[in-house]
């Protein structure tokens, strides 16, 4: 069976769209993560948070900025501290082969969090889930990334030759342009997600089980 390929241009057309939509909620949601990153342990629910905003975005959905003080942002932090660490060793490992197979892996598990925390699954399959949604479609997802990063460069190297205002324009023009790149990953994941949905129902084993509390009362027996 044919792999579907990202279609590059229309996902920047989506990026831009979705980006503008979401520019203020964005920004202020930026700021408040600025100012609150420094804080111990909130700055993981922050984190988190942001990246529920991305999926959100991806899917033409209107953002919430406070949403990244969710008391559910905390609810599987283990998971998501145990996601990370599994990423960036694997990562690491794969770069001590020339480097270009951890770029390669970088790309392949660069959607595991997303995966993790939308399609609640566990760490290793989230890991393999964005592998496999990836497959074919690497380095259509470097050169999109290169692409904006280039467009980027040049808006804001034209905006900063203007005298006088040209370093104001900049800072606008950078300030749009990583509204879009946000939601460029956005539409990106969700083009993945679509994927990701048809391998979780042919492989139910990818679900997550739930975790349930104890509710066995606590009986002391005699030896």
């Amino acid at each position: 069976m044919a792999t579907e390929k990202l279609d590059i241009m229309q996902t920047i057309k989506d990026g831009v769209r979705y980006g503008l939509k979401n520019f203020f909620p964005l920004l202020l949601m930026i700021i408040l993560y600025m100012v609150t990153v420094w804080i111990p342990y909130l700055n993981v629910g922050t984190t988190i948070g942001l990246y529920k905003a991305v999926i959100g975005i991806g899917r033409g959905e209107t953002i919430d900025p406070v949403a990244i003080f969710a008391k559910e942002n905390f609810k599987d932090l283990s998971g998501f501290f145990l996601l990370l660490g599994l990423l960036y060793m694997g990562v690491t490992v794969a770069c001590f082969f020339m480097l270009i197979p951890g770029f390669v892996m970088g790309i392949a598990w660069g959607f595991a969090i997303y995966f993790f925390l939308d399609k609640k699954v566990s760490p290793l399959k989230a890991l393999r889930l964005s592998y496999d949604t990836t497959f074919g479609n690497k380095w259509r997802i470097f050169f999109l990334g290169l692409i904006c990063s280039l467009a980027i460069g040049i808006i804001c190297g034209i905006f900063a030759a203007i005298p006088k205002v040209g370093v104001v324009l900049c800072v606008i023009a950078t300030l749009l342009c990583t509204a879009i790149m946000v939601a460029v990953e956005g539409v990106m994941y969700n083009f993945f997600s679509k994927k990701a949905d048809k391998i979780i129902e042919a492989k139910p084993e990818f679900v997550r089980e739930p975790v349930e509390e104890d509710t066995t009362p606590n009986v002391e027996t005699e030896a």
